[in-house]
């Protein structure tokens, strides 16, 4: 299918922060692959918005590899879609700078995901934490995308970004850019911690049984499952009460998105039920969905060039769209006017 074949286009991106985890295959990853059949589709790894807090360069290395190839394993085609490194199209941070100059202050003090992040010591974090959503809106604008899978911690973002977007097309009195529109992806699965269900699953958890990761082998899923809090008391009869029983429902929620089953269909599987009975049936289920994944993702990683080149060529892909786009904003703004 020819890449360029339809007229609106989607951008999404993971970082590549090593450590990909099944919060992160099911809550984003699994969702990008139908988009390729709707619209022309990018995935970035977004290597930029990574150093805002410090990466060790070889690891980045490794990890922006890990990235492409968990894409790949998950089924998004390279033939289909464009599989690229943000850093390697420089007009990403070229576009950025002019939308520095376009988005206001105030708008960058409203982000709640920076206060949330930088916590009590804002003053000592990365000039570039604070700016990171001017950084995201110019990916997304940079390819006039019109259309972006957000989850609940993105949704503010995509509206600076669609402010971004009102604010430059008004400054210039012409429509360069399409209002971006986000895509609330139903299948898309918030996955919290096997050991807090009040918390995100995150890599950054001290305990490495908080989360399952794409490259855990079988018996390293079952025990992290098996091991997985839980209530003393069965499930409950009413999926009402699932509120006050942050684990089961998560637990629940990793069952239904592994299976594509409808939330409440697996809770009436498994009300009034012994939570050893849902544990044994999800490590299957985890298993069946991630040990095709991890053995495609270890081939693909034994093959260094393929992956390199892989993204390589998506960043020329890329580059040649992000070129036209950001010689458009030069010519309106003036930048790109010789006397």
């Amino acid at each position: 299918m020819n890449k360029s074949f339809f007229s609106e286009r989607v951008l999404s991106g993971v970082q590549p922060t090593g450590g990909l985890h099944l919060g992160n295959y099911l809550g984003a990853i699994k969702n990008f692959v139908p988009l390729q059949q709707k619209f022309q589709s990018l995935f970035c790894v977004v290597d930029l918005h990574a150093i805002t807090v410090w990466q060790d360069p070889k690891d980045l290395i490794a990890n922006k590899c890990e990235v492409a190839a968990a894409f790949i394993a998950s089924g998004i085609d390279p033939k289909k879609s464009i599989i690229f490194n943000q850093s390697q199209v420089p007009e990403h941070t070229q576009l950025a700078w002019v939308l520095n100059c376009i988005a206001r202050m105030g708008w960058l003090n409203r982000m709640t995901q920076f206060k949330d992040k930088a916590g009590k010591n804002k003053e000592k974090v990365s000039v570039g934490l604070y700016t990171y959503p001017i950084l995201m809106a110019s990916d997304i604008m940079i390819y006039k995308a019109t259309h972006v899978p957000v989850g609940e911690d993105q949704k503010q973002h995509l509206e600076l970004t669609r402010d971004i977007v009102q604010k430059f097309n008004n400054d210039f009195k012409k429509e360069v850019f399409p209002m971006p529109e986000p895509i609330i992806m139903k299948s898309a699965a918030r996955i919290m911690s096997l050991r807090d269900g009040t918390k995100k699953m995150s890599k950054s958890d001290i305990s490495e049984y908080s989360r399952i990761m794409l490259t855990d082998n079988n018996d390293e899923i079952a025990k992290k499952i098996k091991k997985a809090k839980t209530d003393a008391m069965p499930l409950p009869e009413n999926i009402e009460e699932l509120e006050n029983m942050p684990e089961a429902k998560n637990l629940l929620t990793i069952y239904s998105a592994c299976e594509n089953k409808n939330f409440d269909e697996v809770f009436l599987k498994y009300q009034n039920r012994n939570f050893s009975d849902l544990k044994e049936d999800l490590i299957e289920v985890v298993i069946n969905k991630l040990s095709p994944i991890r053995e495609e993702m270890i081939k693909l990683l034994d093959n260094h060039d393929y992956l390199q080149g892989i993204l390589d060529s998506g960043s020329l892909d890329a580059q040649k769209i992000a070129k036209k786009v950001l010689k458009e904003v030069y010519d309106v703004t003036g930048l790109n006017s010789v006397s």
